[in-house]
């Protein structure tokens, strides 16, 4: 710039916004204070007299060279139109690049049209902006995460209807008829046949006692009051069967979509099953509750405590699996001696299947 223009640049040196001026020639006339803190220069005597082209962009940030005829931001040089552009990449000092928005416009300089750069450092903005998208991804990964684990809950109960149907209908009924058999065969047998009588008696019982412990696994497998009455219903028959005494509070006033009743129902087993093998507890009280917020379950027993409170045991694990494939929570309070407290809620959006 000329002496003429002293005023003009006292003005520019005190803009925030980053100015760069280039002569007729292509070469740097001047840079405010601004340009040099994004640029990383100390001072305007660095960069004056230089190549603004071989200064700011000789390269692309993917390392490829970026022809001086090709450049943008010289054209209004050639054309003395303004240009604008919004992706675009400075180099600074020190090598690296920073984003920049950027508007290039003529300037009448004592020595012929000259080029005004203005540019906005876009840094921050892009960090905010891979930040978020960042985020989403996570929040993406985590929504996909979820529905896998549902999908896996899902299936996990599916094979255990199937596999209950299947020792019902099949292993069960032949046994079943095994056994009528059996006694329909005794009935036919004389008296006197003491030692055939006694086989086929042993045979019954034997076939009887498969029959009653088949049905018992049928029911641990899936239980029938879980598909026929519900929740409430098959945690009342799984307490009436503990060596415990089990209370059941129950809040609950509709059915659940079923993989879900079938996931509440078995993380209750696995925390009663826990409270009766490894916490030598006398009592324990079970709570189902639905409400406003969603479905809570707590199993709390009166046992030694000290269970720990983050899922690395594979118990506590396959607990938090079965919470989290529902968007849950899952919260345990174990103080070592004052017993253990287990809750699950799980958020009333889940609640409709």
């Amino acid at each position: 710039m000329g002496s003429d223009d002293d005023m003009l640049r006292r003005v520019l040196e005190r803009v925030p916004q980053p100015v760069w001026v280039v002569g007729p020639d292509g070469l740097v006339v001047f840079a405010n204070p601004a340009a040099l803190a994004v640029l990383g220069y100390d001072d305007s005597c660095e960069v004056t007299g230089r190549s603004s082209h071989d200064t700011l962009h000789p390269l692309r940030p993917d390392g490829t060279p970026n022809p001086a005829s090709e450049c943008a931001m010289l054209s209004p040089l050639r054309t003395g139109r303004t240009i604008h552009g919004d992706d675009e990449w400075l180099m600074r000092r020190d090598g690296s690049f920073v984003p920049v928005y950027w508007w290039s416009s003529p300037v009448l300089l004592p020595s012929g049209r000259g080029v005004i750069y203005s540019f906005f450092d876009l840094s921050e903005r892009r960090a905010a902006e891979e930040a978020a998208h960042a985020r989403d991804l996570d929040r993406v990964r985590a929504a996909e995460l979820r529905a896998s684990q549902r999908r896996i809950v899902e299936s996990i109960d599916a094979v255990h209807r199937q596999t209950a149907r299947d020792l019902h209908d099949g292993a069960q009924q032949r046994l079943v008829s095994l056994m009528i058999g059996l006694r329909m065969a005794r009935q036919l047998l004389p008296d006197d046949h003491g030692a055939a009588l006694e086989l086929i008696d042993r045979s019954i019982d034997d076939a009887q006692t498969a029959i009653d412990e088949l049905r018992d696994l049928a029911a641990g497998i899936y239980p029938p009051a879980l598909t026929v009455r519900g929740l409430p219903a098959a945690v009342r028959s799984l307490a009436a069967r503990l060596p415990v005494p089990t209370e059941v509070v129950c809040g609950l006033d509709r059915r659940l979509p079923p993989a879900l009743e079938s996931n509440a129902y078995f993380f209750v087993v696995e925390c009663v099953t826990n409270a009766v093998k490894h916490a030598r507890a006398t009592r324990i009280s079970v709570t189902l509750a639905l409400g406003p917020d969603g479905l809570e379950l707590a199993v709390h027993d009166d046992g030694v405590g000290g269970v720990p409170t983050s899922p690395t045991g594979a118990s506590l694990v396959g607990l938090h699996d079965r919470v989290s494939a529902f968007d849950g929570t899952l919260t345990i309070v174990s103080p070592p001696g004052l017993g253990t407290r287990v809750v699950a809620r799980v958020p009333a959006r889940a609640l409709d299947g």
